[in-house]
């Protein structure tokens, strides 16, 4: 677990008031009444004959995790197809599975596709939207957006007019102010503690949503009236592995399920695999599947189990000579574990 100190003290009386839970999934014992369990993965690009795993195998380990640990949903955090209307066979082997899952929509999923029939294949009402399980309220916002010169415009919308998303002054990642007074109410409204899950983060500095502060405002408003209101935030689309308390909220930076997008071209794989995917000499790709099995209960706990990887063909950042670390953030195969039990009653003394 990579916390740092300034983060804990950041939270005020977060490091007195929290302490590491018993291990359940170490010891084998039952998850104890009042919790939920779900698996959440991002950013596996289906996307054949650009990325690898063009097939559903990839996706397949992933609910295969979630079956096993006995997860009450699957929940994805964006870029999980780039062309939905095209690949629906694969969306909706997602969409039927024999457990519930869930879209949080990303960038990508819009690259060909307007913003409706995205969502008609992903069958959500909006890209925001919410829902109500095991005593917890799971909150999706859509980041989806861009602003410039007075223009709001949602990715896939071919409707309105606006400036290329290359253009000077374009700024991505956006939550419109409607959006955000939606957010405000779901948050109010939730007779459940909430997670917020999103594609962009509210949490990285460099280049997070630029109006993470606003939405970090909506949420430590909400513990401040009420403890505990605001428990777990997760992002995808960054595709490295962070985890961090801030003001009482754990904030997971969740890796991507099958690859670090370098860009830059590197010679690390065989000529025949990069000729049959043609975006895979511009990554480093994980030997497995990533995703993170997370529970949560009543009583404070926080639980998230996540995974030790290896990169595939060992391919790492410095044979492909890119960058160790991206904004602090090391280039890892991995999704680190955590379990904490926090006191948020005692957050409000």
């Amino acid at each position: 677990m990579k916390i740092e100190r300034r983060d804990f003290l950041r939270t005020g009386a977060l490091a007195a008031l929290c302490a590491p839970a018993a291990s359940a999934f170490a010891s084998g014992k039952p998850e104890k009444a009042g919790s939920v369990k779900f698996c959440a993965f991002s950013d596996i690009h289906y996307y054949p004959g650009r990325f690898p795993h063009d097939n559903r195998a990839w996706l397949e380990r992933i609910l295969a995790r979630a079956e096993r640990s006995r997860c009450d949903f699957v929940i994805q955090l964006g870029d999980f197809t780039h062309n939905p209307l095209k690949q629906i066979d694969y969306v909706n082997f997602y969409n039927d599975f024999r457990i519930p899952t869930h879209h949080t929509v990303g960038n990508h999923d819009f690259d060909q596709c307007p913003h409706e029939a995205v969502y008609d294949a992903y069958r959500i009402e909006n890209g925001y939207h919410f829902f109500d399980h095991g005593g917890f309220r799971f909150i999706s916002v859509d980041t989806n957006n861009s602003y410039c010169n007075g223009i709001w415009r949602h990715y896939g919308d071919k409707s309105k007019p606006a400036p290329n998303f290359n253009a000077g002054g374009h700024v991505l990642n956006r939550v419109p102010p409607e959006e955000l007074e939606w957010l405000k109410a779901a948050i109010e409204s939730s007779p459940h503690p909430c997670v917020v899950t999103s594609h962009a983060s509210f949490e990285r500095e460099e280049d997070g949503s630029p109006d993470r502060e606003a939405v970090r405002k909506i949420f430590n408003d909400a513990n401040a009236r009420t403890p505990g209101k605001v428990r777990l935030v997760i992002n995808g689309h960054y595709h490295c592995d962070h985890l961090r308390l801030l003001d009482g909220i754990v904030y997971l930076d969740l890796n991507s399920a099958s690859n670090f997008w370098y860009g830059t071209v590197h010679k690390g794989y065989p000529a025949e695999e990069t000729r049959r995917y043609v975006y895979m000499q511009n990554m480093l790709i994980w030997k497995d599947p990533l995703s993170a099995v997370i529970t949560l209960s009543q009583d404070g706990g926080i639980r998230i189990e996540g995974m030790k990887g290896a990169f595939y063909r060992d391919v790492t950042p410095a044979v492909a000579k890119c960058p160790a670390a991206i904004h602090g953030r090391q280039v890892t195969p991995n999704v680190q574990s955590f379990d904490m039990k926090f006191d948020y009653a005692a957050m409000s003394v």
